[in-house]
């Protein structure tokens, strides 16, 4: 399948006029109350919320690139609230009523991040949609009842998820051989470019400095150095997700994995009725290598997946661009779930990085010597824990005693990942054998493949 279009960031910044130009870099050395190191949402939530509990704090946010050059700016727009982590892994140093506090508190950024973009006059493209999960084989279908059955049974809404048959599936998309799946309510897409570029200027608004264009080579207590001068602060916050690997003395905390996506032409109305997706859900399956979609603003379809799961060395791409054979995959899986779309031209393709931690679970914290605050690792799931993130490192970061900075995430130690070649192979292998799976339930096999389950013990996912 050819492209019109292969990086630039992505798509989203195309929609909204190109890749912005950045703001001036830092002139020198600055001393700051707070120093946070990434402009992607993370930072840009942690100065927001720090700011709206204390104006008079000075805050200085720097950023190698421009603000949502990361995967704010690329990711593809669910806004979900959504827990894919373990819930067990949080449990055994915690208990049921604090996981299901912070399951409950996650889904409740979906209306926090509605409501602060229209306080600030943010035109994200937001809707509230529901999330629809979909089953295309028998083995999907037993996943897709436990994994609502798990979200239900951890929920203190029960009524946030509903289970469809075939037919009320096909009633809302009309996907290919579909066999049933279940939705989950209220929660929201976005225009992620579009969202961060609103968040940077409502945090410039409120006083805090911009500063791109500047490279952090090194943080410690009290100091970050860069290419452009030092910012000596009492408190820093890395706020670097999937780029935290290039940060010297950080190459094993997360590991930088890769999601691509591509994006179709404006979708005719005569194939919409086709397709019907009326509702706008946002659009997932059950496979092991699994993929997420949307219906855009202005009427296309993207379709993300990972692709090339992982480069050697934690390293990132050069400006959004993937590779063919991702862009071949994620149209065969576009293609597959809607035959409809066979004929559509494909107008972009891009990809970004996310951060993983070694268990798979995300964190956040600050540690009280050297007053080095952290978030993310978030497995693809930042556009709505990045707004938690931002709420409980304010609360760290001046002191509050609140239910946020009890929940079991926060302060939270992982084991680094293992050298190279080592996590190379490991995730590699996971991909293969997901891969494997997939063709093996695709085929007709009933239940879960045991590969799949092999994958997840190789890399503890």
């Amino acid at each position: 399948m050819q492209v019109k279009r292969n990086g630039d960031l992505s798509f989203w910044y195309a929609d909204i006029g190109g890749i912005p130009s950045p703001r001036p870099p830092l002139p020198g050395n600055i001393t700051a109350d707070v120093a946070i190191v990434g402009a992607g949402y993370t930072g840009l939530w942690t100065a927001y919320y720090l700011k709206k509990a204390k104006p008079s704090l000075n805050v200085a946010i720097i950023e190698r690139e421009f603000a949502g050059f990361g995967a704010s700016g690329r990711n593809g727009g669910w806004l979900s609230g959504g827990f894919g982590w373990s819930r067990e892994k949080y449990l055994k140093a915690s208990n049921r009523e604090a996981v299901v506090a912070m399951q409950a508190a996650m889904a409740g950024t979906v209306d926090e991040v509605i409501r602060v973009a229209a306080e600030e006059g943010i035109d994200a493209d937001i809707i509230q949609v529901d999330n629809l999960q979909v089953a295309t084989n028998p083995a999907q279908l037993e996943r897709v009842r436990a994994e609502g059955e798990d979200i239900r049974s951890w929920d203190r809404d029960k009524s946030r998820v509903e289970f469809l048959d075939a037919a009320a599936t096909r009633a809302r998309i009309n996907i290919n051989n579909v066999l049933g799946g279940y939705v989950v309510h209220r929660q929201a897409r976005v225009q992620p470019a579009k969202l961060v570029r609103g968040l940077a200027a409502a945090v410039e608004r409120l006083g805090v400095k911009i500063y791109e264009q500047t490279a952090v080579t090194r943080i410690e207590k009290g100091r970050v150095t860069t290419n452009r001068g030092v910012v000596q602060a009492e408190t820093i916050v890395r706020a670097t997700e999937g780029f935290t690997a290039g940060i010297p003395g950080e190459e094993r905390t997360w590991l930088a994995l890769n999601s691509a996506q591509i994006v179709t032409e404006p979708v005719p109305e005569a194939l919409w009725k086709e397709i019907g997706w009326e509702g706008h859900e946002l659009l997932g399956n059950a496979a092991h290598a699994y993929c997420y979609a949307q219906r855009t603003r202005e009427g296309r379809i993207t379709m993300g997946g990972r692709g090339v799961p992982y480069r050697y060395g934690s390293r990132t791409d050069v400006n959004g661009q993937t590779q063919q054979a991702t862009i071949d995959q994620l149209h065969t899986i576009l293609t597959t779930l809607l035959p409809q779309t066979a004929g559509l031209r494909i107008d972009h393709a891009w990809c970004g990085v996310l951060g993983v931690p070694r268990d798979w679970c995300t964190t956040v914290g600050l540690d009280k010597q050297s007053r080095i605050g952290w978030a993310g690792g978030y497995v693809g799931l930042g556009v709505s824990s990045s707004n938690l993130s931002g709420q409980t490192l304010a609360d760290l970061i001046l002191g509050q005693d609140t239910e946020l900075v009890r929940l079991p995430w926060v302060n939270r130690q992982v084991r680094r990942w293992e050298p190279e070649p080592f996590r190379w192979l490991g995730v590699h292998s996971m991909y293969q054998l997901y891969h494997i799976a997939d063709r093996r339930e695709a085929s007709g096999l009933s239940h879960t493949s045991k590969l799949a389950h092999l994958a997840d013990s190789i890399t503890g996912h």
